[in-house]
């Protein structure tokens, strides 16, 4: 069973995002309910079998367990999980309408997103029997903001974005294609 499959099976339905088809291709439209009510559309994504969405922010529980006083109770608002035909990649994403923000808050959200991972990580390794379970993967951070503004896409970028403190800062997004997210 492939590790996406052992994801889609271990993750209710409810806190993932669906694919849509977009001509020949599948693209997601990653949307934050009301009141934010804003959505970003990713282009090129994998197909059904080779990623899953997931509503990161799902995860919430930890505020009743962790004092909160780091940002230990952050979460970022997605993780995507994809395998390509070139590379295994966990996307984590916060997005923000406006400029809003500290990048501090941004970072701790996605630290929180890899947090995350790592639970989904140690279920996978501890009861689905699988010692290698998302080994192997590679990181990428985004944050996008300025989402309900119309403009000229910015893209803020100097090192490859594996780590949250190197995250890749998107600004009024237009067209985003899931392959120059993950590239290097």
């Amino acid at each position: 069973m492939s590790y996406i499959a052992i994801l889609k099976e271990m993750i209710k339905e409810t806190a993932t995002v669906s694919l849509e088809n977009h001509y020949n291709k599948k693209k997601v439209i990653l949307k934050e309910p009301p009141p934010a009510n804003y959505s970003v559309t990713i282009h090129g994504m994998p197909n059904d079998d080779e990623v899953i969405i997931i509503k990161a922010d799902y995860f919430n529980q930890n505020h009743e367990f962790f004092q909160g006083n780091k940002g230990e109770c952050k979460r970022a608002d997605f993780v995507i999980i994809a395998n390509t035909e070139t590379q295994k990649v966990i996307v984590c994403i916060e997005m923000k309408a406006g400029k809003g923000g500290l990048e501090e808050e941004i970072i701790q959200q996605l630290k929180g997103a890899q947090c995350f991972v790592a639970y989904c990580r140690e279920i996978g390794q501890l009861f689905w029997n699988n010692p290698n379970f998302l080994k192997g993967y590679e990181y990428r951070f985004i944050s996008i903001k300025n989402i309900s503004v119309s403009k000229k896409l910015s893209r803020t970028k100097t090192a490859i974005h594996d780590r949250p403190e190197r995250m890749l800062k998107i600004s009024s997004p237009d067209y985003l294609e899931f392959n120059r997210l993950i590239s290097k």
